[in-house]
This record gives C-alpha cells, sequence and structure tokens, in this order.
C-alpha cells in the first residue's frame, strides 16, 4: 500500500513539475515571439515566407518546452530525441531539394541580393522579379512568360542585378570599311548620340576604335543611360546609326569569299 501511495505521490509530483515548466515555457516562448514578429515584418521580402519561417520558429520553441517538460517529469527524453534526429533525418534525405530551395530563400530574404520589381539576368532568362517565395523566385520576362526559378539556383550561380545600381552602359558595336574616314565616323556616331535624349551626358559617352577585322573596322560606342531605357537606346541606335552611315556614304563591310578555280 504504502508503494502504491509513494508512486501516486511521485507521479503527482512529477506533473506538478511538469505542468509548471510547460506554463512558465509557454510564456517564455510567447514574449520571445513578439520581437521576433516584429522584426520579420519589418525586414524586407515575401510576406509568404516571413510566415513560413515564424511558424517553423514557433513549432521549434514550443518543441523545445514540451521536450523540456517531459524531462523534468522524469520521463527519459533521451528515446524520444533519438526518434525524432532519426525521423528528421529521414525528411531531410527525403526533401533534400526542398529543404536546400527553403534555405536558399531564405539567405535571399535576408541578404536581399535582389528585390520584387529589380530587373535580373539569371543564366538564359531576363526579367523583372515578381515574387520571392519559399522555395522558388518568379520572373516575368519581356516576350511575356513567367518562369519559377529554384531558389537553390539563384544562391549557387551568378546572379546580374540591372537594377540596383539605377544606371547602365550599353555597348553598341559597328563596323566601317578600310576606305572610310574615321574621323568622320566617330562624328557621325557622337552626332546620332546627341540625338537621343535617353543617353546621358555624365558619364561621358565614348565613340573608340576597337579592332581591325578583315573586312574592316571595328567601332564600338559606349553610352549611359537609366536602366529602364537599356533597349530604347540599344535598338535606337542600332537604326539610327545606321541610317547615318547610309546619309554621309559610310560603308558597312560585309564578309567577301573569294572562290579560286584551278
Amino acid at each position: 500500500m504504502d508503494n502504491v501511495q509513494n508512486e501516486l505521490l511521485s507521479f503527482a509530483k512529477g506533473m506538478a513539475r511538469f505542468a509548471l515548466v510547460l506554463v512558465i515555457g509557454v510564456i517564455i516562448v510567447r514574449l520571445l515571439l513578439i520581437p521576433i514578429k516584429k522584426a520579420l515584418s519589418r525586414s524586407k521580402g515575401e510576406h509568404t515566407a516571413k510566415t513560413f519561417l515564424f511558424s517553423i520558429l514557433r513549432v521549434m520553441l514550443y518543441g523545445v518546452v514540451a521536450v523540456t517538460a517531459l524531462g523534468t517529469a522524469g520521463v527519459d527524453i533521451t528515446s524520444i530525441i533519438a526518434a525524432l534526429g532519426a525521423a528528421a533525418l529521414a525528411a531531410g534525405l527525403a526533401f533534400q531539394d526542398t529543404l536546400k530551395n527553403f534555405v536558399s530563400g531564405m539567405i535571399i530574404l535576408f541578404n536581399k541580393p535582389f528585390a520584387a520589381g529589380d530587373l535580373v539576368q539569371i543564366g538564359t532568362y531576363e526579367g523583372y522579379v515578381d515574387s520571392i517565395r519559399i522555395f522558388y523566385t518568379q520572373i516575368h520576362t519581356f516576350d511575356n512568360r513567367t518562369v519559377q526559378i529554384p531558389n537553390s539556383k539563384l544562391t549557387s550561380d551568378a546572379l546580374v542585378n540591372c537594377s540596383e545600381l539605377g544606371t547602365r552602359r550599353v555597348d553598341l558595336v559597328f563596323s566601317v570599311s578600310y576606305d572610310d574616314n574615321l574621323t568622320k565616323v566617330k562624328s557621325v556616331v557622337y552626332g546620332v548620340i546627341a540625338q537621343i535624349p535617353e543617353i546621358m551626358d555624365d558619364p561621358e559617352p565614348k565613340v573608340l576604335i576597337s579592332k581591325h577585322l578583315d573586312s574592316g573596322v571595328e567601332i564600338k560606342a559606349l553610352v549611359w543611360t537609366k536602366q529602364e531605357d537599356y533597349y530604347t537606346v540599344f535598338f535606337r541606335m542600332q537604326e539610327d546609326v545606321k541610317n547615318a552611315f547610309d546619309e554621309n556614304g559610310i560603308t558597312i563591310p560585309y564578309p567577301h569569299v573569294k572562290v579560286v578555280s584551278d
């Protein structure tokens, strides 16, 4: 009878310790979650990703409280921790790519290499970032396609952010005949540049002789513009320089193939 009473008393004490630790732990977790939630809400990034991260942190903190409470109640938590570790390992192996994308998404969220609305180049794709999500980033290409790129690819491969600095240099290459006067050629190209309002005066545009080719001389024009005007300047320069060359009798050479017969 005494043994039964002792076991009941021990059980009651264990339950009391369990309840006490559980209540105190829950209060502490709730207090910790308040500044964490505020910090996440102030950070830039996709709302879905921030909500998901907050949910994971909350589950982990409450899990620590539950395991600690069980330990103070006299429960052997070693087997519980081992089981949880094995389950986590199995889940990690099964969802390896998914976890990589999630971790990469968190890195993007906090490092902010780009933001929604930025123009980026990723591999063969170029377009504006629509959204940064938990497992992938979606961009909107110039030909009106949406591309979903895994976040792990964005943190492991080269990524070009064309919007971060606000301006871009437009590099244009033209070729003229060896018979053309290069001083006149450069003057004509500078004249075209002066007629395009989107081209900036500072940094100063430059027209340079870049190469001596087999069939002519290569001219390179380097001009600066706002990021959003890049393609406007690029395509207008191509057209206007060709028309200016025609008006001024400047020849654009093309390769010639000489066939020798026996």
